[in-house]
């Protein structure tokens, strides 16, 4: 799974939203001819991310390539199970990345166009907000 090596902070505020999340950056293609584009707000779980990278390998083999846009480093904490309020911040228990609208997940390149659209379409089926298979403009 994917985990920051190191990190600045250990323990992050939640952070709020502000009004309609649209992503200001990642928003378009920079490496694959075809990408997966996130269609709604949600925090990515290394799990999520990694269940999606796994489709889209079987699909790619040997003869493409696959780059993943995103990387789960905002750390989320939880407490044990029935431990009474106070006595501070629970400890890390998995690290997620916040996605908004917009944002670019996955790219793909190095296969057929057919092969790429439906390998996208398959991953998205993995994660857990709605996307959309775009391509690069010729």
């Amino acid at each position: 799974m994917l985990t920051p090596k190191k990190v600045k902070h250990r323990k992050w505020h939640k952070g709020r939203s502000r009004g309609r999340d649209i992503e200001t950056r990642g928003m378009t293609l920079a490496f694959g001819s075809h990408g997966l584009q996130a269609m709604g707000s949600v925090w990515m779980t290394s799990n999520q991310i990694e269940s999606a990278r796994r489709v889209l390998a079987k699909y790619v083999k040997k003869g493409g390539k696959v780059w993943i846009r995103i990387f789960p480093d905002k750390p989320i904490t939880k407490k044990p199970p029935e431990v009474t309020m106070g006595g501070g911040k629970g400890a890390v228990d998995h690290y997620v990345f916040p996605v908004k609208t917009g944002r670019i997940l996955f790219e793909i390149g190095g296969i057929s166009a057919e092969q790429a659209q439906e390998a996208l379409r398959q991953a998205g089926y993995k994660l857990p907000i709605r996307t959309r298979v775009v391509a690069r403009e010729a």
